[in-house]
């Protein structure tokens, strides 16, 4: 895997680092990961060694105030808040697609990413072939969460887990936890969420009705993450987008699965259902 950085400007004049890790040969189809809250695209690395070795060209950017794109500070988000998350995603899309003309573009969402991926999807579908949701919740519930004037406070999600870190609520793995509390790029405590209400429509059955019908989704969970409600919650968001016309959504829920799949103990079965999905989606 050769590993590269490209930047990307936002729409409000930041600049987003983003890694580019290619496969030998010609790639099969691009793929954009957009992480989550409190982390870092460096963190990807080991599922995109997976994908480059199956074929596919990787892109994952470090989000504003995220990584090495965090230049004003850590959970720093910049003008233009939580739409700006959103445009990002855009933005990037449409640099794949312009730089990788008639390759398929899929695209992966892991938990804030994720959310990011479902308010984007009202707007750019046509951008993308395929799309992954990872670690995923009901957006309707959660902007209430998030929209307060204090900084977002992630604790209660270890509630009914052990508290040997505090974060034991990511993985049962207690080495994976134990690089995310070592990582001084993890675990920072995020600013306010400017305009996370424009979230909302992204649980509007009539928003969602307007998202073109042939646009296969992935759903991947564990039934413990806490933001899954036992696995109620991603059958929820699946349901929205059957019932919005979606012919192909598919939910893989893993049992006693933590939040973040790609570093659970059986990452592997997950990576390949992954995998799986995008050999299904993005090569025939």
């Amino acid at each position: 895997m050769d590993e590269t950085t490209i930047t990307i400007s936002t729409g409000d004049g930041q600049t987003l680092q983003v890694y580019r890790w290619a496969p030998d040969g010609d790639p099969r189809a691009v793929l954009q990961v957009q992480h989550g809250l409190g982390e870092h695209a460096g963190r990807y690395r080991r599922f995109a060694e997976a994908l480059t070795g199956a074929g596919y060209l990787v892109y994952a950017p470090d989000g504003r105030g995220s990584g090495r794109s965090a230049a004003q500070g850590y959970g720093v988000w910049g003008p233009d808040g939580w739409p700006g998350w959103v445009d990002d995603v855009a933005v990037l899309a449409r640099h794949l697609r312009e730089e990788h003309p008639g390759l398929p573009l899929g695209l992966f969402g892991h938990s804030m990413g994720s959310f990011a991926t479902q308010q984007f999807l009202l707007d750019h579908d046509d951008l993308v072939d395929a799309v992954v949701l990872s670690g995923t919740t009901e957006v309707g519930g959660l902007v209430p969460l998030l929209a307060g004037d204090e900084p977002a406070d992630l604790s209660a999600f270890n509630a009914g887990f052990e508290h040997r870190t505090g974060f034991e609520w990511l993985s049962r793995d207690p080495e994976e936890v134990d690089a995310y509390v070592a990582d001084p790029g993890c675990g920072w405590q995020a600013s306010p969420f400017t305009g996370i209400e424009t979230l909302l429509p992204a649980a509007d059955p009539e928003r969602l009705a307007r998202i073109r019908d042939d646009l296969p989704v992935l759903l991947v969970s564990g039934d413990a993450d806490p933001l899954a409600g036992g696995g109620a919650a991603i059958e929820l968001v699946a349901q929205r987008y059957r019932d919005a016309g979606l012919g192909d959504i598919t939910v893989r829920l893993y049992p006693e699965g933590r939040h973040e799949m790609l570093n659970e103990t059986n990452r592997d079965e997950v990576t390949a259902d992954v995998v799986a999905f995008w050999e299904r989606t993005l090569t025939r």
